[in-house]
Formats: C-alpha cells, sequence, structure tokens
C-alpha cells in the first residue's frame, strides 16, 4: 500500500547533520557512531527506507533551528540566516528533484498524476513526491513576503514551533498572536498558502482558526486526552480542526504518545505502533469516523530511535501501522484513508 507521511524534516537532516539521505539507513548509522557526542541517536529515515517503506508522498519541511545532542532546538538568533537556511534547505530539495529522486507537488493535477503513478506501480520505481512546508516562521521576514515564498513552492506554514515567535507562540510559551499574525494569515489566505496548525499555543490556535479562511491542517499532533502537555490537541481543538475538514496526522516520537515517557530516561521499547492507534482511535471516536486520521510522523525531528516506538527499526516499518488497525476492526477502506488517502483527498479538495 502506498503511505503517506505528513511530517518528515528530511532537508534539515540532510543539512544540520551532513547527513547523506541517499544511503540505508544502516549505513547512514554506521558513519555516525564517529559522531555520538553530537547526534541526538541513530537515525530512521533515508530515500532509501522510505522508498522501501512505499513511503511515496510526504510533507517535507523547511525548518529554521539548530540543534545539538545536549541542547534543545534553538532559533537562528538572526531571522535574516533563518530566511538564508531555509533556502538552503529547499536547494536540497530541488537538487534531490534533478537527481530523480524527488517530485515537487504543488498542485492538484501534479498530485493526481504521482498518486495513480505509486498505485500502479509495485516495484517503488516512481520519485517521491512531496510538498513543501514550513515549520515554524522566523524566516518570513514580513507578511508581504508570502508571495514570495509561496512562487518558490512553499505551499504550506506552520506559523509556530516551540517558544514564541515572530507572529505567534508554540509549544510551551502560552500566549496569542502577535501585532503581525493577523497579517500573516491573511497574506497566506490571499495566494492559498495552508496553515499547519501544529505547536500553536493555544489561545494562538484559536486566534487562529478564527482569522485564516483556509484549509487548515494538524500534521503531527496527537492527543492531549491520552497524553496531557500543551503538545497535544485537546478535545475541543480536534473538534474544531474536523469541522474545518482538516485531517491529523499521528506522531510517532515516544514522548506525545504514552504519558510519563522521559527522554534518554525510558526504554524505547516501552512504546509501540499500537500506543500510537490509541490515538487515532480517540480522534475517530470523536468523529464518528476515520477520515480525519492520517499519518505525520516526525521521525528523526531532532532525535532518533532512541525516542521512537521500539517495534519501528526504521521508516521502512510504517506499514505495520495497517496491521495494528485491521487487529482493531478498521475497514479496509478506512486504513487506505489513514495510511494515505485521508491525506490526498485533503489536498484535492484544497487545491480543488
Amino acid at each position: 500500500m502506498l503511505i503517506f507521511d505528513a511530517h518528515l524534516d528530511m532537508a534539515w537532516n540532510a543539512c544540520e547533520w551532513n547527513r547523506d539521505l541517499m544511503q540505508p539507513v544502516h549505513e547512514i548509522r554506521q558513519f555516525e557512531k564517529h559522531f555520538d557526542d553530537i547526534i541526538p541517536g541513530d537515525c530512521t529515515v533515508s530515500w532509501d527506507d522510505l522508498r522501501r517503506g512505499r513511503v511515496g508522498i510526504t510533507i517535507s519541511t523547511l525548518l529554521p533551528r539548530l540543534h545539538r545532542k545536549d541542547k534543545e532546538l534553538t532559533f537562528y538568533r538572526s531571522r535574516e540566516a533563518a530566511y538564508a537556511a531555509c533556502y538552503g534547505q529547499m536547494a536540497y530539495y530541488r537538487a534531490m528533484v534533478q537527481r530523480g529522486v524527488l517530485r515537487e507537488i504543488p498542485d492538484r493535477q501534479t498530485l493526481d498524476m504521482h498518486v495513480a503513478e505509486w498505485e500502479a506501480d509495485e516495484s517503488g520505481e516512481p520519485p517521491i513526491g512531496y510538498i513543501l512546508s514550513m515549520e515554524g516562521s522566523p524566516s518570513i521576514l514580513s507578511p508581504s513576503q508570502i508571495p514570495e515564498w509561496y512562487e518558490a513552492g512553499l505551499r504550506i506554514l506552520g506559523p509556530a514551533h516551540y517558544g514564541p515567535g515572530p507572529y505567534c507562540h508554540g509549544t510551551g510559551s502560552p500566549g496569542g498572536l502577535t501585532a503581525e499574525g493577523p497579517a500573516l494569515l491573511k497574506e497566506m489566505d490571499q495566494v492559498g498558502m495552508l496553515l499547519d496548525a501544529t505547536h500553536l499555543a493555544d489561545q494562538s490556535f484559536w486566534e487562529a482558526l478564527e482569522i485564516f479562511e483556509g484549509p487548515v491542517l494538524a500534521s503531527h499532533h496527537n492527543c492531549r486526552a491520552l497524553v496531557p502537555g500543551d503538545r497535544q490537541l485537546t478535545d475541543e481543538q480536534i473538534k474544531a480542526l474536523i469541522e474545518r475538514g482538516a485531517v491529523i496526522g499521528a506522531a510517532f516520537d515516544n514522548w506525545m504518545i504514552k504519558p510519563g515517557w522521559k527522554k534518554y530516561v525510558t526504554p524505547p521499547e516501552s512504546v509501540s505502533l499500537a500506543d500510537i492507534a490509541d490515538h487515532t482511535d480517540h480522534i475517530c471516536q470523536i468523529a464518528g469516523n476515520a477520515r480525519h486520521c492520517g499519518i505525520g510522523t516526525d521521525l528523526d525531528g531532532g532525535y532518533g530511535k532512541e525516542q521512537s516506538p521500539g517495534d519501528l527499526e526504521t521508516i521502512a516499518d510504517l506499514g505495520k501501522f495497517a496491521a495494528i488497525l485491521e487487529k482493531r476492526g478498521y475497514s479496509a477502506e478506512d486504513i487506505e484513508g489513514i495510511m494515505y488517502r485521508n491525506w490526498v483527498e485533503f489536498f484535492r479538495r484544497a487545491w480543488s
């Protein structure tokens, strides 16, 4: 089955860690053993492993952040440097397109063609499709710059990440939109850029949904009812997203999956893919159907295998999630929806 992963920081991983994503994961791990004092943990994602797992479509990000093993994600001190870093990451994707590894998906026509090609192919030969997103907004120097980014290929913006940002507040920093936040959202509406509600602080979430009129998604989010904390969605937020026709991608970061999980303390084996299905079940119960659930793993999003479910060796194992859903009684149609089609239909509607 084709799989759609709605959140991967591929260019950031390639550039931040000097990681050759053309290699299989096991070869990358072998090389990076020489740098285990810098790199958070064993990687789980490469283009080779995506292809082996038939992850044929991704939302791939531009991420203007710095990270080291012993430090949290931090902003660039200069927004101009963040701007430059994101254009550098964009150049990485374009190089992969030129190499034939990737295919950019900026519109519905390309999406439909790409899905049809992957559905008809069993060899994994087509390029991997990517929809370009930005996680956090310091790289956008002013709201008036949104048309420039859209013209460059950016189709989704998540204005928040960790901490306060130039346009809103994010995870761990309670607060609403900043003075320029409404203008940013209106510019996004004007050009047709989609809003990713992931990481928005609660007040920023509600204010953004009140102003932004276009399609909204939550690329990598789990449920606060199961794991407390402002990084997760409340049931009220889930209902609001459902009313807007959103799809919510299940995140595969262990501390977001199971309550009480501690980084570098709790064994990764204590979390399984079945625990992620609990979050999917919760959203389906609220929605009354399975049409608003998808996958947005965030694998290698500043961590590695040490912070991923114990029964997932690499991203090539994502297909195991379908078997778990089947055991829980999901229909073949619902499983296909969660694994890829719900995201495809979301973008077909958004780009109609």
